[in-house]
């Protein structure tokens, strides 16, 4: 093999080498700065010497020699885009799908044109304003999928009701009547709420209700059926 053969190949080497080198570094150095604490996912990103580093869908940056850690948002200042909160709306919406349907409470729409998630808490006045617009919001085409946020916490009267909605025989009813102020009838059941409240705890979530738009983007409270309608229109079109 002639000699410039030989060193183009040492170099590619080389360069693979320390490719692999910087993420084990970045790796390494979380593990020693945060213990405990397994990023999901370690990637370049747009700026040289500076890794993406996931942690479910919060988005966080890490210099290549592992010395720095940068919490905030990166803009493209030629675009004005946020690319640190588009990455953080894929992360969201990835980690609803992974949690699947089969873990929330629907309200179909008959002619589904969007889909809405709600992070709900059943004690939330904002949350049962919401709630009795539902019916409207199915009218104009919007399915709406529940997660439970008791934001009381864990093991306290509003956790407690969420599970029996969700250990009820018909948990759509169960949910309405409980918005509508009547305790459900105390049941337990395997179900998904302490999996709700990781995601809100991971999406740092403070407020209910919050609503996940199509395109993972969160509308912190209340938002009224026809002002929602035209949001969710104005995003698909900016969508297209």
């Amino acid at each position: 093999m002639p000699l410039y053969r030989q060193l183009f190949s040492l170099l590619l080497l080389f360069a693979a080498t320390l490719a692999q080198a910087e993420p084990d570094r970045v790796r390494q150095a979380l593990a020693q700065a945060l213990p405990g604490m397994e990023p999901d996912g370690i990637a370049e990103s747009v700026v040289p010497g500076l890794y993406e580093v996931t942690f479910g869908p919060q988005v966080v940056y890490v210099s290549a020699d592992g010395r720095y850690l940068i919490q905030g948002q990166l803009m493209e200042l030629d675009s004005q885009r946020n690319l640190t909160a588009e990455r953080q709306s894929q992360l969201l919406l990835a980690a609803l799908r992974d949690l699947g349907e089969d873990n929330m409470i629907l309200f179909p729409a008959k002619d589904q044109k969007h889909v809405i998630t709600v992070f709900t808490d059943i004690d939330c006045a904002y949350c049962r304003k919401l709630h009795g617009e539902v019916p409207e919001l199915n009218r104009k085409g919007i399915t709406v999928r529940y997660l439970f946020f008791p934001r009381s916490g864990p093991n306290t009267p509003s956790y407690f009701k969420a599970r029996s909605v969700w250990c009820a025989g018909d948990r759509r009813a169960a949910l309405t009547a409980a918005k509508q102020g009547r305790d459900p009838e105390p049941a337990q059941c395997d179900n998904p709420i302490d999996r709700h409240m990781k995601l809100v705890q991971e999406l740092g979530l403070r407020g209910t209700p919050a609503i996940v738009m199509e395109n993972g983007q969160i509308i912190p409270g209340y938002v009224p059926a026809a002002r929602l309608e035209r949001m969710l229109e104005q995003t698909a079109a900016a969508a297209q």
